[in-house]
């Protein structure tokens, strides 16, 4: 059966597709209000805009997004750029986290999120993607110092939001959003100093990354204010594994360390079953605390204490901000910085 004077009438077997022009005649506009009424509203009374959107609505219109991009040079898609391995970006709790959060802030927009593993050694496939057009902005997680990215970003015109603050600019010329690590990591060696320890470990995260250097920084200030040593440090890459081989190594060099500030969960549940393959009594003999407070800390054995991270939140504000910026809106430099607390379970 075929329906005379009807957009979605069939052709052979197959219906055609609605067109802009039908848009626009249903609609009694022009064919470029149509489009700008379609594409951003620019420049189109309310009354027009109102009976474009009518005229989608009935007719089922889809806009062509190659034809929409030429129109308004935006790709409707931004990337998450995460530099690091994938398995590292498939198996840890703080990407999804990331994910979450972002999704929260992109959900009443059209707005894609495009996965950017840029994997070590490749930031330069990174930077060409980037810079070609692809994307409408970009969110960095996880930088590393020499992955380059802030300094590529700082000039380029490419709207970007870090997630945690960049190591190799200046962080008053980049948007970013973060935990006030350093205040974590003290907060992390006070508990332990104020629950009796007196031989305070910790097992940092890398030294290329601001939340590693920043929450050893943290724990330094506190035992030193304490007036207890600050020589039993080692340092992990904030995964499960090397939080459990660095535990073995801590009780070989350190046998008296009796509390440990580890700068990740996923490294200070690696550390606590180390610990239980030792010996140790956990909080017994050794108390830990970890960072993140990411799912794992609840299901450890024994619970983790931990200093939290909110990292759903964090991930959501840069989203936010990267949207202003899409929406030419100005932002202020200040970076928006998140009070770290502390959550007590029975490691600590």
């Amino acid at each position: 059966m075929v329906v005379e004077n009807s957009p979605l009438a069939l052709d052979g077997d197959r219906p055609s597709a609605p067109t802009l022009e039908q848009v626009a005649e249903r609609a009694g506009v022009s064919r470029s209000t149509a489009s700008r009424a379609i594409n951003g509203g620019l420049r189109v009374s309310p009354d027009a805009l109102a009976a474009v959107e009518a005229a989608v609505a009935e007719l089922g219109y889809t806009p062509n997004r190659a034809a929409r991009s030429l129109v308004t040079k935006r790709t409707d898609s931004i990337a998450l750029v995460v530099p690091e391995p994938d398995e590292r970006v498939l198996s840890d709790p703080f990407f999804a986290g990331t994910l979450n959060g972002l999704s929260t802030a992109l959900a009443d927009s059209d707005i894609q999120v495009v996965l950017v593993i840029a994997r070590p050694g490749e930031s330069e496939r990174t930077v060409r993607y980037l810079r070609n057009g692809h994307v409408d902005g970009a969110i960095v997680v996880s930088h590393h110092r020499t992955d380059d990215l802030d300094r590529v970003l700082l000039t380029s015109r490419l709207p970007n939001v870090f997630v945690g603050r960049p190591l190799s600019v200046d962080p008053r010329e980049v948007h970013f959003v973060d935990t006030d690590n350093v205040a974590g990591g003290e907060l992390a060696a006070q508990h332990l100093i104020e629950r009796g320890a007196t031989r305070i470990a910790t097992i940092a995260g890398p030294q290329d990354m601001s939340a590693g250097v920043d929450r050893l920084t943290g724990w330094r200030s506190a035992v030193r204010r304490a007036g207890l040593s600050d020589d039993a440090v080692l340092h992990g890459d904030f995964t499960l594994a090397s939080g459990a081989r660095l535990a073995h190594e801590l009780v070989e060099k350190y046998p008296d360390v009796d509390g440990v500030f580890v700068a990740s969960d996923l490294m200070a549940a690696g550390a606590l079953a180390a610990f239980a393959e030792i010996g140790k009594d956990i909080p017994g003999d050794i108390k830990v605390v970890g960072y993140d407070n990411i799912g794992v800390a609840a299901s450890t054995t024994p619970p983790l204490t931990t200093v939290v991270q909110p990292v759903v939140s964090m991930a959501r504000a840069a989203g936010n901000r990267l949207l202003a910026q899409l929406h030419g809106e100005q932002l202020p430099r200040e970076p928006l910085i998140f009070a770290p607390e502390l959550v007590v379970r029975a490691s600590a």
